[in-house]
């Protein structure tokens, strides 16, 4: 891991704190970076799941 100096909103590390139920600001931190990461690891195959259910025979002739 590696230390790094941040300015950190008191209250939102208080409410994340309060909803992920940890103690520390530093797993806080980190559990809300996790959730963060994962968030977007479920978009992105969300949209391409979208994308590989899409019928592009559909539009074949749409340049013609």
């Amino acid at each position: 891991m590696t230390k790094h100096l941040i300015d950190l909103d008191e209250d939102a590390l208080a409410a994340a704190r309060f909803v992920l139920g940890t103690s520390t600001m530093r797993e806080t931190v980190n559990r809300s970076l996790r959730l963060a990461a994962a968030a977007g690891e479920t978009r992105r195959a969300a949209a391409l799941d979208t994308l590989a259910a899409f019928d592009f025979d559909d539009r074949s002739q749409a340049w013609r």
